[in-house]
């Protein structure tokens, strides 16, 4: 049993430096609160991420921490828990580095079912390059790179895993911090592939029915809708509203979750390793054969 670990144990010397108001602040103090509730110790836990704002979080922890290629987080973090299945692996990114140049890794992440917990910062714009449109811009934004008005439909992040088959699918935003806290705590503790799309408004570039003061007026809680978590149908229906409803907690928990790659590969070590001592000219005359 380790020692009562308090927030600030998981706070690096490092200042973030986002915009003053960012909803990334608020998802910073959310995660040093769940991860203080889960109880791992920092050199337990990696973070792994993408290019942007919301990819900073690596240094702003004590954890051991990994700021990877554009787009890339979610292959890195597969092998980060393939070659270390102890630790605790969690990805921090952008609705951009996520379902834009990143959009390929997603469902391969979920099919696998790879234990670790993809917490994506959905603000709608690309933020740290000056506010071009993001794969998630609502149809009809105005910005840097569509003046008059985007002619795009946006990607839906929620309705996009729940397709894929994520077993574990939740929503959350800064403007509700309790709220938040014990949605990515819960995903930290589900068993297999967890996503949160966190509504974290861009202060500099975003649209001010996007800020936090309007999220608190208009986010509706799953739980007082009288939602089941383990009704994929209604997850799936819920979801259809993004954009346009702000739903928060739990759309979806596989209620059996199924065994995880990261467990199956340990399994399949270990039935290797029963066998037969394979020598290395025995493993390189199978690949000459094929």
């Amino acid at each position: 049993m380790n020692a009562f670990l308090a927030p600030n144990d998981y706070k690096s010397p490092l200042k973030p430096i986002w915009c003053p108001g960012c909803g990334d602040y608020g998802v910073l103090q959310a995660l040093y609160r769940a991860l203080s509730a889960v109880g791992r110790p920092p050199h337990e836990i990696a973070f792994i991420s993408g290019i942007g704002c919301s990819s900073r979080i690596p240094g702003y922890t004590t954890a051991y921490g990994f700021n990877t290629l554009h787009g890339r987080a979610l292959p890195i973090a597969q092998g980060v828990k393939l070659a270390n299945p102890d630790l605790l692996v969690i990805v921090a990114g952008g609705d951009g580095d996520g379902f834009s140049i990143g959009g390929g890794h997603v469902p391969h992440v979920i099919r696998r079912n790879v234990d670790l917990t993809y917490l994506v910062m959905d603000n709608q714009v690309y933020g740290l390059t000056k506010g071009q449109l993001s794969p998630t811009s609502p149809r009809g934004l105005k910005t840097v790179t569509s003046p008059m008005g985007s002619l795009e439909q946006p990607i839906n992040p929620l309705l996009t895993v729940l397709a894929y088959g994520a077993g574990f699918v939740a929503q959350a935003t800064p403007a509700d911090m309790p709220g938040m806290t014990a949605l990515i705590e819960e995903a930290i503790r589900y068993p297999g592939f967890s996503f949160v799309n966190i509504q974290s408004p861009c202060i500099t570039f975003g649209e001010e029915d996007q800020q936090l003061k309007a999220h608190k007026a208009r986010m509706k809680p799953l739980a007082s809708l009288g939602h089941d978590p383990a009704n994929q149908l209604a997850a799936l229906d819920l979801a259809r509203a993004y954009g346009t409803e702000l739903y928060t907690g739990v759309f979806y928990r596989n209620p059996s979750p199924p065994p995880t790659y990261d467990a199956l590969v340990r399994q399949r070590q270990v039935e290797l390793q029963k066998g037969e001592p394979r020598s290395r000219s025995r493993v390189l005359d199978g690949y000459l054969k094929a």
